[in-house]
């Protein structure tokens, strides 16, 4: 994609809508312009025009806007066609686009151009497409924040006292004699260690912004008849499992995306774990192990009216060390017992009744504090994803060696050098092309 040729796109979703938008971009527009809408278009002033082809018959009758470069989008000409949402007829509108010279934009090409042309840096780029794939209010709130440009600018402050510090150095290995000196009259050590405050601050919100996008993944693991299927259908709000008395119920995983407290959450019921010779109950939990590794949290289901067993105990022990676990006491109706939320050191348990629903409150609570949401709301925080996150731990990293290394020049600059790549990644200072195509292949044709 070089940006001098002409781009366009049906921007809308498939299928069919009261209004259908078509958008263009490129240099020098006025021929396709000319071409479809047949008379001239004041800069940002909706014209109500018949979109025409090639013999000068209506394909469409709508608003047409013109944003001439650089005062668009893309920072480049821009046409948007706001027409009815009928699928055949926008793509007649597409094709005669395209016979005007134009071509078929490829997946976030409009984005790419708005970041190559300095519209929007690469965090606020993301955050247009992490605003379309909001799941939930909190996260669409997020994401809008980090496209107003609230996440750049915290990266933006880091990057400017990084270079403030780098100058300084840099002047010091100029000044062989007086290297050392200068550092500490300059007060080098105390602007590195407020630099580290800071990018633990951002490194803090980054990973709440991570879980506002990429949601958590719970498994509900246990026993048969414990009430793994129950506890889905209320928080699902739903019934998508089925319940019964019968053992051995729930042979597959059934996965259900909910909303707790605004986090995301992809909750997974499954098969009960219990030794079995019946291959297909066999292979169901051996699904249930696979879903374990590749969970955020496990939710270890037990019959409160039984107790805890050494079969609990031991499915327990085979849990994956770096797992954050809870335990679920459930069915409490069956022992008139309130439900409650003890913390422990190793891990929390919950009392509750899945059937009536008593200390499910509880549950969502404890489910939050275990993949370290801090509870205090998604207000002021901006949507990051998982490389913004890697990103600030590599500088962090970079910058906790570089603390050690105030007294020996060469490889304090070196470690600073390097801190400010890697946030550079973030905003697109530093990002290699083949980054880019992966994050904009990722992006909505039309977007």
């Amino acid at each position: 994609m070089t940006g001098s040729d002409i781009i366009a796109a049906i921007s809308t979703a498939p299928g069919r809508g009261g209004i259908g938008v078509l958008r263009v971009s490129g240099p020098r527009l006025a021929a396709l312009i000319a071409g479809i809408v047949r008379r001239p278009l004041s800069p940002r002033r909706a014209t109500l025009a018949d979109f025409v082809d090639s013999h000068g018959s209506a394909i469409d009758r709508g608003i047409a806007l013109y944003f001439p470069a650089p005062h668009s989008y893309t920072g480049e000409d821009v046409l948007e066609l706001h027409g009815h949402g009928g699928p055949v007829v926008l793509q007649v509108l597409l094709r005669r686009c395209l016979e005007l010279g134009a071509r078929l934009a490829q997946p976030g090409e409009f984005t790419r151009r708005a970041f190559l042309n300095d519209k929007l840096d690469l965090a606020q780029a993301e955050s247009v497409a992490d605003l379309i794939d909001a799941a939930t209010t909190e996260a669409a709130r997020s994401a809008m924040r980090s496209l107003q440009g609230a996440f750049s600018q915290r990266i933006d402050e880091l990057l400017d006292g990084l270079v403030e510090l780098r100058a300084l150095v840099e002047a010091a290995l100029d000044f062989p004699d007086e290297d050392i000196e200068l550092i500490k009259q300059s007060d080098g050590a105390s602007r590195l260690a407020k630099l580290k405050a800071k990018l633990e601050d951002v490194l803090a919100a980054s990973q709440q912004g991570s879980l506002l996008r990429e949601g958590v993944r719970v498994v509900l693991a246990g026993q048969p008849n414990v009430g793994k299927s129950s506890l889905l259908n209320l928080l699902a709000g739903e019934e998508l499992a089925i319940v019964t008395d019968i053992a051995g119920t729930t042979r597959d995983a059934i996965r259900q995306s909910v909303s707790i407290r605004g986090i995301p959450a992809h909750i997974i019921d499954t098969a009960g774990l219990r030794p079995s010779s019946d291959p297909v109950e066999k292979l169901g939990i051996a699904r249930t192990w696979s879903a374990i590794e590749q969970a955020d949290v496990v939710v270890l289901l037990v019959d409160a009216s039984q107790g805890k067993s050494g079969a609990d105990e031991e499915i327990l022990d085979r849990l994956p060390t770096r797992l954050p676990r809870l335990t679920v006491m459930n069915k409490i109706d069956l022992l008139a017992r309130a439900p409650a939320l003890e913390r422990r050191k190793e891990a929390a348990t919950v009392w509750l009744s899945a059937k009536t629903g008593a200390g499910v409150e509880l549950l969502r609570e404890a489910l939050l504090e275990a993949v370290g949401w801090h509870g205090t709301g998604a207000e002021g925080l901006f949507m990051a994803r998982e490389r913004h996150v890697l990103a600030l731990e590599l500088a962090q990293r970079h910058l906790d060696q570089a603390a050690g290394q105030i007294e020996r020049l060469e490889l304090l600059a070196e470690e600073l050098r390097a801190a400010q790549q890697s946030l550079g990644t973030i905003t697109g200072e530093f990002t290699p092309e083949d980054l880019l195509g992966e994050i904009f292949k990722r992006f909505c044709i039309g977007k």
